[in-house]
Protein backbone atom coordinates (compact mmCIF):
# COMPACT_ATOMS: atom_id res chain seq x y z
CA UNK A 1 0.00 0.00 0.00
CA UNK A 2 1.54 3.26 -0.73
CA UNK A 3 1.45 6.61 1.16
CA UNK A 4 -1.96 8.00 -0.75
CA UNK A 5 -3.75 4.94 -0.64
CA UNK A 6 -3.55 5.27 3.20
CA UNK A 7 -4.57 8.73 3.61
CA UNK A 8 -7.46 8.23 1.36
CA UNK A 9 -8.58 5.14 3.60
CA UNK A 10 -7.76 6.84 6.78
CA UNK A 11 -10.41 9.54 5.53
CA UNK A 12 -12.83 7.15 4.91
CA UNK A 13 -12.74 6.42 8.83
CA UNK A 14 -13.91 2.92 10.47
CA UNK A 15 -16.11 0.26 9.11
CA UNK A 16 -16.58 -3.66 9.02
CA UNK A 17 -13.61 -3.84 6.86
CA UNK A 18 -10.89 -1.84 8.52
CA UNK A 19 -10.51 -0.78 12.70
CA UNK A 20 -7.65 2.16 13.48
CA UNK A 21 -5.36 1.62 16.53
CA UNK A 22 -2.42 4.17 17.59
CA UNK A 23 -0.58 1.22 19.09
CA UNK A 24 -1.23 -2.32 19.88
CA UNK A 25 0.37 -4.20 23.36
CA UNK A 26 -1.63 -7.00 24.12
CA UNK A 27 -1.65 -9.98 22.25
CA UNK A 28 -5.20 -11.51 23.68
CA UNK A 29 -6.72 -7.83 22.27
CA UNK A 30 -5.02 -8.13 19.18
CA UNK A 31 -6.23 -11.93 18.45
CA UNK A 32 -9.80 -10.42 19.41
CA UNK A 33 -9.21 -8.23 16.26
CA UNK A 34 -7.78 -10.60 14.03
CA UNK A 35 -10.70 -12.94 14.79
CA UNK A 36 -13.44 -10.83 13.96
CA UNK A 37 -11.25 -9.82 10.83
CA UNK A 38 -11.36 -14.05 10.02
CA UNK A 39 -14.95 -14.43 10.53
CA UNK A 40 -16.09 -11.95 8.76
CA UNK A 41 -14.97 -10.87 5.31
CA UNK A 42 -11.71 -10.11 6.24
CA UNK A 43 -10.36 -6.33 6.36
CA UNK A 44 -7.43 -4.33 8.04
CA UNK A 45 -6.45 -3.44 11.19
CA UNK A 46 -4.61 0.52 10.81
CA UNK A 47 -1.70 0.47 13.51
CA UNK A 48 -0.39 4.06 14.10
CA UNK A 49 -3.38 5.96 13.83
CA UNK A 50 -6.07 7.46 15.98
CA UNK A 51 -9.81 6.46 16.33
CA UNK A 52 -10.65 10.60 14.22
CA UNK A 53 -8.00 8.71 11.45
CA UNK A 54 -5.44 11.32 11.97
CA UNK A 55 -1.93 9.65 11.85
CA UNK A 56 0.07 9.57 15.18
CA UNK A 57 3.45 7.64 13.77
CA UNK A 58 5.54 4.45 14.84
CA UNK A 59 8.73 4.41 14.95
CA UNK A 60 11.07 1.29 13.82
CA UNK A 61 11.41 -0.51 16.92
CA UNK A 62 7.55 -0.23 17.40
CA UNK A 63 7.26 -1.87 13.67
CA UNK A 64 9.83 -4.89 15.02
CA UNK A 65 7.74 -5.30 18.22
CA UNK A 66 4.23 -5.14 16.88
CA UNK A 67 5.64 -7.61 13.49
CA UNK A 68 6.41 -10.24 16.71
CA UNK A 69 3.32 -9.47 18.47
CA UNK A 70 1.21 -10.30 14.88
CA UNK A 71 3.18 -13.26 14.35
CA UNK A 72 2.87 -14.38 17.93
CA UNK A 73 -0.88 -13.74 17.95
CA UNK A 74 -2.10 -15.21 14.67
CA UNK A 75 0.07 -18.13 15.32
CA UNK A 76 -0.39 -19.20 18.70
CA UNK A 77 -3.43 -17.14 20.05
CA UNK A 78 -6.00 -17.78 17.42
CA UNK A 79 -7.63 -21.12 16.23
CA UNK A 80 -6.83 -21.96 14.24
CA UNK A 81 -4.14 -19.99 12.78
CA UNK A 82 -4.07 -17.92 10.62
CA UNK A 83 -1.56 -15.91 7.62
CA UNK A 84 -1.76 -11.82 8.07
CA UNK A 85 -0.07 -9.43 5.88
CA UNK A 86 1.52 -6.88 6.82
CA UNK A 87 2.40 -3.61 5.27
CA UNK A 88 4.60 -0.62 6.89
CA UNK A 89 3.48 2.77 5.10
CA UNK A 90 5.89 5.70 5.28
CA UNK A 91 3.73 8.89 5.89
CA UNK A 92 5.14 12.39 7.29
CA UNK A 93 4.08 11.53 10.96
CA UNK A 94 6.02 8.70 10.83
CA UNK A 95 5.11 4.92 9.85
CA UNK A 96 1.92 2.75 9.70
CA UNK A 97 1.49 -0.50 9.74
CA UNK A 98 -1.43 -1.93 7.90
CA UNK A 99 -2.31 -5.48 8.83
CA UNK A 100 -4.59 -7.65 6.43
CA UNK A 101 -6.92 -10.58 7.17
CA UNK A 102 -8.49 -12.61 5.06
CA UNK A 103 -12.14 -13.54 4.91
CA UNK A 104 -10.99 -17.17 6.93
CA UNK A 105 -11.96 -20.56 5.28
CA UNK A 106 -11.75 -22.64 8.11
CA UNK A 107 -14.63 -20.40 10.27
CA UNK A 108 -15.35 -20.18 13.37
CA UNK A 109 -12.40 -18.75 14.41
CA UNK A 110 -11.44 -18.63 18.50
CA UNK A 111 -8.89 -16.46 20.01
CA UNK A 112 -6.81 -18.33 22.69
CA UNK A 113 -8.97 -18.45 25.23
CA UNK A 114 -11.77 -20.13 23.41
CA UNK A 115 -13.85 -17.18 22.63
CA UNK A 116 -15.46 -16.29 19.05
CA UNK A 117 -15.62 -12.92 17.94
CA UNK A 118 -17.49 -11.53 15.00
CA UNK A 119 -17.65 -7.71 13.03
CA UNK A 120 -20.57 -5.50 14.62
CA UNK A 121 -20.30 -2.91 12.52
CA UNK A 122 -16.88 -0.68 12.89
CA UNK A 123 -16.35 -2.80 16.48
CA UNK A 124 -16.45 -6.22 17.27
CA UNK A 125 -18.42 -8.68 19.87
CA UNK A 126 -18.05 -11.60 21.09
CA UNK A 127 -20.46 -14.64 19.95
CA UNK A 128 -22.18 -16.17 23.26
CA UNK A 129 -25.72 -17.12 22.39
CA UNK A 130 -25.85 -21.23 21.83
CA UNK A 131 -27.82 -21.11 18.37
CA UNK A 132 -25.40 -18.41 16.84
CA UNK A 133 -22.03 -20.44 17.89
CA UNK A 134 -24.51 -23.78 16.37
CA UNK A 135 -24.90 -21.71 12.97
CA UNK A 136 -21.58 -20.85 12.66
CA UNK A 137 -20.63 -24.50 13.18
CA UNK A 138 -23.12 -25.75 10.43
CA UNK A 139 -21.94 -23.39 8.39
CA UNK A 140 -18.42 -24.19 8.35
CA UNK A 141 -19.78 -28.22 7.97
CA UNK A 142 -18.73 -29.25 11.37
CA UNK A 143 -22.32 -29.82 12.63
CA UNK A 144 -25.64 -30.40 11.38
CA UNK A 145 -28.81 -29.69 13.05
CA UNK A 146 -30.40 -32.80 11.43
CA UNK A 147 -27.17 -35.08 12.82
CA UNK A 148 -28.73 -34.21 16.45
CA UNK A 149 -30.58 -37.12 18.45
CA UNK A 150 -34.06 -35.43 19.40
CA UNK A 151 -34.04 -35.83 23.37
CA UNK A 152 -37.14 -38.00 24.41
CA UNK A 153 -37.92 -39.30 21.25
CA UNK A 154 -37.30 -43.42 20.39
CA UNK A 155 -37.84 -45.95 17.77
CA UNK A 156 -41.51 -46.62 18.32
CA UNK A 157 -42.50 -42.85 17.63
CA UNK A 158 -40.79 -43.80 14.13
CA UNK A 159 -43.99 -44.66 11.44
CA UNK A 160 -42.98 -48.13 10.26
CA UNK A 161 -44.99 -48.39 7.46
CA UNK A 162 -43.58 -45.12 5.75
CA UNK A 163 -40.29 -47.00 6.69
CA UNK A 164 -40.96 -50.34 5.66
CA UNK A 165 -42.51 -48.60 2.23
CA UNK A 166 -38.90 -46.63 2.06
CA UNK A 167 -36.90 -49.24 2.25
CA UNK A 168 -38.73 -51.61 -0.04
CA UNK A 169 -38.73 -48.83 -2.62
CA UNK A 170 -35.19 -47.78 -2.64
CA UNK A 171 -33.34 -50.70 -1.50
CA UNK A 172 -35.74 -53.55 -2.23
CA UNK A 173 -35.30 -54.63 1.84
CA UNK A 174 -37.78 -56.27 4.00
CA UNK A 175 -38.29 -53.96 7.00
CA UNK A 176 -36.37 -56.04 9.88
CA UNK A 177 -37.39 -54.85 12.95
CA UNK A 178 -35.31 -56.52 15.43
CA UNK A 179 -32.24 -55.37 13.26
CA UNK A 180 -33.60 -51.90 13.39
CA UNK A 181 -31.81 -49.78 15.33
CA UNK A 182 -28.15 -50.75 13.68
CA UNK A 183 -30.58 -50.04 9.87
CA UNK A 184 -31.05 -46.54 11.29
CA UNK A 185 -27.91 -45.91 12.71
CA UNK A 186 -26.44 -46.87 9.19
CA UNK A 187 -28.80 -44.74 7.11
CA UNK A 188 -27.65 -41.65 9.49
CA UNK A 189 -31.28 -41.63 11.07
CA UNK A 190 -30.22 -42.75 14.48
CA UNK A 191 -27.64 -42.83 17.35
CA UNK A 192 -27.88 -45.68 20.35
CA UNK A 193 -30.92 -45.98 19.41
CA UNK A 194 -32.49 -42.76 19.59
CA UNK A 195 -33.63 -40.66 16.12
CA UNK A 196 -31.93 -37.77 15.45
CA UNK A 197 -34.06 -35.05 13.90
CA UNK A 198 -33.56 -36.40 10.30
CA UNK A 199 -35.31 -39.49 10.93
CA UNK A 200 -37.87 -38.00 12.91
CA UNK A 201 -38.63 -35.04 10.30
CA UNK A 202 -39.20 -37.97 7.53
CA UNK A 203 -40.58 -41.06 9.31
CA UNK A 204 -41.82 -39.54 12.49
CA UNK A 205 -45.56 -40.01 13.06
CA UNK A 206 -45.64 -36.73 14.70
CA UNK A 207 -42.26 -34.98 14.59
CA UNK A 208 -44.18 -31.60 16.47
CA UNK A 209 -44.80 -34.03 19.34
CA UNK A 210 -41.23 -33.45 20.04
CA UNK A 211 -40.30 -30.39 17.68
CA UNK A 212 -43.45 -27.76 17.77
CA UNK A 213 -41.66 -25.64 15.36
CA UNK A 214 -41.18 -27.35 12.46
CA UNK A 215 -44.30 -27.27 10.79
CA UNK A 216 -45.84 -25.10 7.61
CA UNK A 217 -48.03 -22.27 8.89
CA UNK A 218 -50.24 -21.52 5.96
CA UNK A 219 -52.42 -18.38 5.59
CA UNK A 220 -54.19 -17.41 2.50
CA UNK A 221 -55.22 -13.60 3.26
CA UNK A 222 -57.99 -11.08 2.15
CA UNK A 223 -55.64 -8.20 0.38
CA UNK A 224 -51.96 -7.97 -0.14
CA UNK A 225 -51.10 -7.21 3.31
CA UNK A 226 -49.83 -9.44 6.29
CA UNK A 227 -51.81 -6.89 8.61
CA UNK A 228 -55.42 -7.85 6.78
CA UNK A 229 -57.94 -8.79 9.68
CA UNK A 230 -59.81 -11.44 7.13
CA UNK A 231 -57.83 -14.49 5.62
CA UNK A 232 -59.87 -17.14 3.03
CA UNK A 233 -57.88 -20.31 4.75
CA UNK A 234 -55.64 -21.41 7.08
CA UNK A 235 -54.10 -24.27 8.18
CA UNK A 236 -51.47 -25.64 10.94
CA UNK A 237 -49.40 -28.38 8.94
CA UNK A 238 -47.88 -30.76 10.65
CA UNK A 239 -46.72 -34.54 10.36
CA UNK A 240 -43.15 -36.33 8.84
CA UNK A 241 -41.89 -34.45 6.07
CA UNK A 242 -43.95 -35.62 3.29
CA UNK A 243 -47.03 -34.60 4.22
CA UNK A 244 -45.75 -31.64 5.35
CA UNK A 245 -44.98 -31.56 1.27
CA UNK A 246 -48.47 -33.22 0.11
CA UNK A 247 -50.43 -31.12 2.52
CA UNK A 248 -48.59 -27.31 1.91
CA UNK A 249 -48.95 -27.83 -2.19
CA UNK A 250 -52.24 -28.75 -1.48
CA UNK A 251 -53.10 -25.86 0.17
CA UNK A 252 -51.39 -23.15 -2.27
CA UNK A 253 -53.17 -25.14 -5.36
CA UNK A 254 -56.28 -24.79 -4.19
CA UNK A 255 -55.68 -20.81 -3.31
CA UNK A 256 -54.88 -20.21 -7.14
CA UNK A 257 -57.28 -19.13 -9.87
CA UNK A 258 -57.77 -20.96 -13.24
CA UNK A 259 -57.32 -18.89 -16.23
CA UNK A 260 -58.58 -19.53 -19.62
CA UNK A 261 -55.68 -18.37 -21.84
CA UNK A 262 -57.60 -18.61 -25.13
CA UNK A 263 -58.91 -22.16 -23.85
CA UNK A 264 -62.31 -23.07 -24.86
CA UNK A 265 -65.22 -21.90 -22.45
CA UNK A 266 -65.59 -25.68 -21.17
CA UNK A 267 -61.85 -26.04 -20.52
CA UNK A 268 -60.96 -26.03 -17.00
CA UNK A 269 -58.37 -23.25 -17.24
CA UNK A 270 -55.23 -23.56 -16.33
CA UNK A 271 -53.51 -22.75 -13.12
CA UNK A 272 -52.51 -18.66 -12.56
CA UNK A 273 -49.40 -20.36 -11.73
CA UNK A 274 -47.76 -23.65 -13.07
CA UNK A 275 -47.70 -26.04 -10.06
CA UNK A 276 -44.54 -27.55 -10.39
CA UNK A 277 -43.13 -23.82 -9.20
CA UNK A 278 -44.63 -24.68 -5.89
CA UNK A 279 -43.45 -28.39 -5.88
CA UNK A 280 -39.87 -27.16 -5.84
CA UNK A 281 -40.21 -24.52 -3.83
CA UNK A 282 -41.84 -26.27 -0.87
CA UNK A 283 -39.39 -28.73 -1.73
CA UNK A 284 -36.18 -26.73 -1.29
CA UNK A 285 -37.87 -25.21 1.92
CA UNK A 286 -37.85 -28.41 3.56
CA UNK A 287 -34.91 -29.96 2.73
CA UNK A 288 -32.59 -26.46 2.94
CA UNK A 289 -33.73 -24.55 5.81
CA UNK A 290 -32.00 -23.78 9.09
CA UNK A 291 -33.23 -26.39 11.36
CA UNK A 292 -31.44 -24.39 14.14
CA UNK A 293 -33.91 -21.95 14.01
CA UNK A 294 -36.91 -22.68 16.24
CA UNK A 295 -39.43 -21.55 14.01
CA UNK A 296 -42.34 -22.79 11.20
CA UNK A 297 -42.08 -22.27 7.69
CA UNK A 298 -44.34 -19.94 7.02
CA UNK A 299 -46.55 -19.88 3.45
CA UNK A 300 -48.60 -17.14 2.91
CA UNK A 301 -51.41 -16.57 -0.13
CA UNK A 302 -52.02 -12.68 -0.89
CA UNK A 303 -54.09 -11.24 -3.61
CA UNK A 304 -50.93 -10.18 -5.73
CA UNK A 305 -48.62 -12.46 -4.52
CA UNK A 306 -47.58 -15.78 -2.87
CA UNK A 307 -44.67 -16.11 -0.62
CA UNK A 308 -42.71 -18.90 1.22
CA UNK A 309 -40.81 -17.73 3.71
CA UNK A 310 -38.28 -20.17 5.11
CA UNK A 311 -36.13 -19.68 8.68
CA UNK A 312 -32.17 -18.97 7.83
CA UNK A 313 -30.59 -16.71 5.26
CA UNK A 314 -28.81 -18.76 2.49
CA UNK A 315 -25.73 -20.78 3.75
CA UNK A 316 -21.94 -19.90 3.41
CA UNK A 317 -21.34 -16.93 0.66
CA UNK A 318 -24.00 -18.30 -1.17
CA UNK A 319 -26.19 -15.50 -3.47
CA UNK A 320 -29.83 -16.01 -5.05
CA UNK A 321 -28.06 -15.02 -8.36
CA UNK A 322 -26.24 -18.03 -8.06
CA UNK A 323 -28.97 -19.97 -6.88
CA UNK A 324 -30.71 -18.88 -10.01
CA UNK A 325 -27.67 -20.51 -12.23
CA UNK A 326 -28.04 -24.07 -10.09
CA UNK A 327 -25.27 -23.45 -7.71
CA UNK A 328 -26.41 -25.22 -4.59
CA UNK A 329 -24.66 -25.73 -0.80
CA UNK A 330 -26.25 -28.43 1.78
CA UNK A 331 -26.81 -27.66 5.16
CA UNK A 332 -28.59 -31.09 5.71
CA UNK A 333 -27.17 -33.41 3.60
CA UNK A 334 -29.07 -36.30 5.15
CA UNK A 335 -32.58 -35.23 5.08
CA UNK A 336 -31.58 -33.73 0.86
CA UNK A 337 -29.78 -38.19 0.59
CA UNK A 338 -33.34 -39.43 2.11
CA UNK A 339 -35.62 -37.10 0.63
CA UNK A 340 -34.80 -37.62 -2.75
CA UNK A 341 -36.81 -41.00 -2.52
CA UNK A 342 -39.86 -39.42 -0.20
CA UNK A 343 -40.25 -36.34 -2.21
CA UNK A 344 -40.67 -34.31 -5.96
CA UNK A 345 -36.93 -33.95 -5.31
CA UNK A 346 -33.24 -34.26 -7.41
CA UNK A 347 -30.23 -32.82 -5.05
CA UNK A 348 -28.90 -31.19 -7.94
CA UNK A 349 -29.41 -27.49 -7.76
CA UNK A 350 -31.96 -27.55 -10.50
CA UNK A 351 -35.20 -27.23 -8.71
CA UNK A 352 -34.73 -23.29 -9.10
CA UNK A 353 -34.10 -23.38 -12.75
CA UNK A 354 -37.00 -25.41 -13.81
CA UNK A 355 -38.94 -23.12 -11.38
CA UNK A 356 -37.83 -19.99 -13.20
CA UNK A 357 -38.89 -22.09 -16.74
CA UNK A 358 -41.79 -22.57 -16.07
CA UNK A 359 -42.78 -18.94 -14.38
CA UNK A 360 -40.03 -16.31 -14.63
CA UNK A 361 -41.78 -13.91 -11.69
CA UNK A 362 -40.22 -14.73 -8.78
CA UNK A 363 -37.95 -12.97 -6.41
CA UNK A 364 -35.57 -14.33 -3.94
CA UNK A 365 -34.48 -12.29 -1.30
CA UNK A 366 -31.76 -13.63 1.11
CA UNK A 367 -32.16 -11.72 3.99
CA UNK A 368 -28.96 -12.17 6.36
CA UNK A 369 -30.30 -9.59 8.98
CA UNK A 370 -33.49 -11.52 9.35
CA UNK A 371 -32.07 -14.82 9.33
CA UNK A 372 -34.60 -16.11 6.44
CA UNK A 373 -35.17 -16.74 3.00
CA UNK A 374 -38.24 -16.03 0.82
CA UNK A 375 -39.20 -17.04 -2.60
CA UNK A 376 -42.10 -14.58 -3.67
CA UNK A 377 -44.21 -15.66 -7.09
CA UNK A 378 -46.18 -12.66 -8.50
CA UNK A 379 -49.93 -13.56 -9.13
CA UNK A 380 -51.11 -12.35 -12.77
CA UNK A 381 -53.94 -9.84 -12.82
CA UNK A 382 -57.45 -11.09 -13.74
Amino acid sequence: MDTQTLLDALRRGEDSRQQFKVDVTNVDALAAELVAFANAAGGRLIIGVDDRGDVRGLTRDDIARLNQLVSNAASQAVRPPINPLTDNVATDQGLVMVVTVAPGLNRPYMDGKGRIWVKSGADKRQVTAREEMQRMFQDAGLVQAEAVPVPGAAIADLDLLLLRDYLERRYGLPLDTEDLPRLLENLDLARNGVPNLAGLLLFGRRPQRFKPAFMIKAVAFAGTGIHETAYRDSEDIEGAMPNLYKTAHGFVLRQLRRLQRGQGVNSPGLLEVPAIVFEELLVNALIHRDYFISAPIRLLVFDDRIEIISPGHLPNHLTTAQVRYGVSNMRNPVLASHGAYLLPYRGIGSGILRAYAAYPDIELIDDRDGRQFKAVVARPEG
